[in-house]
């Protein structure tokens, strides 16, 4: 771990994997991120589209309170089929894909087509 002073202070710090729930040591963090990637793009979507909560569950036949679950990222909430569902209700592609990172660990990149 490399160490910079600052302020006459020792601060350690270790570079991310990329994967902040696999830096946890969480279970399943590839399923986690994929999972925590697929809600921002949601969220930015209802968000892009001024929806309520109300609406929004109603464009995508979720109840408000799920929608209220994907906004807070409860994570465990969903699986990352139904989110898929969710995205392709709102008419938004995305893509899944793998790469080697830095560190030589295979990372997964969620991104929105447009």
């Amino acid at each position: 771990m490399p160490k910079r002073k600052r302020n006459n202070e020792v601060v350690e710090f270790e570079r991310s994997s990329g994967n902040v729930f696999a830096d946890l040591d969480l279970p399943n963090p590839v399923e986690l991120h994929i999972k925590s990637q697929l809600m921002i793009i949601i969220n930015r979507e209802i968000e892009r589209r001024s929806l309520t909560q109300t609406e929004a569950a109603e464009v995508v036949a979720l109840s408000q309170p799920d929608i209220s679950r994907i906004a807070s990222g409860h994570l465990s909430a969903f699986s990352i089929d139904r989110l898929l569902s969710v995205l392709g209700r709102l008419g938004i592609d995305v893509e899944i894909s793998t790469r080697r990172s830095r560190n030589g660990v295979g990372a997964v990149i969620v991104r929105e087509l447009v």
